[in-house]
């Protein structure tokens, strides 16, 4: 088939979550036998530069370079409209002109978009099967945001959320199947009512790059790894130190956190001032930080979708500790696979349980991997996603008016 393929973020390379996803699906569609074209934005010329390296994984690739500040004044403009204003963040004239040309020159058998803020470069093209991957559902992480937010941002991400609500329900009515990251978020998006066909498929992990190696790790040392100019990641460190830190301090003097990250805030590179603490900022390879650590941390109150230094870690044979938020994002069993903790005195308590006992800390790390190759292998996921196309193009099909032809 001739795919054209739209996401939010040029998908290459794949060094964040917003890439990993739709890299994987493009290289995964074009190696079975599919004529992948990618159209995606840029936001510099330097990441441009970088997607270029997509061209061996797609047929074609298209980029629409923006610029910081005209992106965000196009938010700005959106704050009256009823138009979501993130949506106005990833908007370019010349990325629209460029998929309109495409579906004007050529002829696709599927358009599959990654994310609902690029569905409206193609949300009123009709005759030919549509497939919008949400992966996750952007409206309840701003609803979710107001609730940290001080008055009057709250609002404004109250406002947001509503809004990017009522964009969900519209699109999710324009295309054939709507599919979401993991079953917590394809429960909400069947939640909305809105009739749509709808499936999931999770993401997967690079089992062979996230490797183990040789089991050594220090015992006092335990890390976050997250970009650390996303609030989620800054809220979750910043509450963390407060509430937990100094509870495993009072109980092991000792003990090291690594916070490692790109582009620290200032409120997080603060964090570093703190006994024990070490705020990284971007490093070449996050994998040495991990393996060297005793256990992962990740207590994020803010999780929608899949924590990709979650399965990350647990591919690595790392433990990991996290919230009942950001398991739900994982297939894995808590107690088995990884420990689940609230409250900072729980937080603190799974941590040294781990620290403190090598072999249960041995225990959660072959199960963890072991988890990960059998849940979270991105064949498999992507074997799901062959099977939501085929269902999408067949339904497509099955809907289209048949020609009569009179026997002769």
């Amino acid at each position: 088939m001739k795919i054209l393929y739209l996401c939010h973020r040029f998908p290459f390379p794949p060094k964040r979550g917003g890439k990993i996803r739709p890299f994987n699906m493009i290289r995964h569609l074009q190696a079975s036998g599919h004529e992948v074209t990618v159209c995606s934005l840029a936001r510099s010329e330097a990441e441009a530069e970088e997607g270029r390296g997509i061209a061996p994984y797609c047929h074609a690739f298209h980029m629409g370079l923006v610029r910081e500040p005209v992106q965000w004044a196009r938010m700005i403009v959106r704050l009256p409209l009823p138009t979501p204003s993130s949506m106005g963040y990833f908007h370019s004239g010349q990325l629209a002109a460029t998929v309109r040309g495409l579906l004007a020159r050529e002829r696709f058998d599927l358009i599959f978009v990654h994310c609902s803020s690029v569905a409206p470069y193609v949300q009123q093209v009709q005759g030919i099967p549509k497939i919008l991957d949400f992966g996750d559902m952007d409206s309840q992480k701003w609803l979710e945001y107001a609730n940290y937010k001080p008055f009057p941002l709250s609002m404004g991400y109250t406002l947001e959320g509503t809004k990017m609500l009522w964009a969900e329900k519209r699109l999710a009515r324009r295309f054939d199947l709507c599919t979401a990251t993991t079953r917590a978020e394809w429960e909400t998006l069947n939640g909305y009512g809105t009739g749509a066909v709808t499936d999931w498929f999770p993401n997967g992990v690079d089992a062979q790059f996230f490797s183990p190696t040789d089991g050594s790790y220090d015992a006092d040392t335990i890390s976050f790894i997250g970009r650390m100019d996303y609030y989620p990641n800054q809220e979750c460190m910043q509450r963390f130190c407060d509430q937990a830190w100094p509870l495993l301090k009072a109980r092991r003097p000792g003990m090291k956190l690594l916070i490692v990250g790109a582009d620290p805030s200032p409120e997080m590179k603060r964090l570093g001032e703190r006994p024990g603490v070490t705020v990284t900022g971007s490093v070449p390879d996050v994998r040495p930080y991990i393996r060297g650590s005793a256990l992962m941390v990740a207590p994020l109150a803010i999780a929608r979708g899949t924590q990709n230094k979650i399965l990350e870690a647990m591919a690595m044979g790392v433990p990991v500790v996290t919230s009942p938020a950001a398991a739900g994002g994982v297939d894995a069993e808590a107690e088995r696979h990884f420990l689940v903790a609230d409250t900072a005195r729980q937080v603190a308590d799974a941590v040294m349980r781990i620290v403190e006992q090598p072999a249960e800390r041995a225990r959660l790390a072959a199960a963890g991997r072991e988890r990960m190759l059998s849940h979270h292998a991105w064949p498999s996921s992507m074997r799901r996603l062959d099977g939501i196309i085929e269902r999408c193009v067949a339904g497509f099909t099955n809907r289209q008016p048949q020609t009569l032809r009179t026997p002769a």
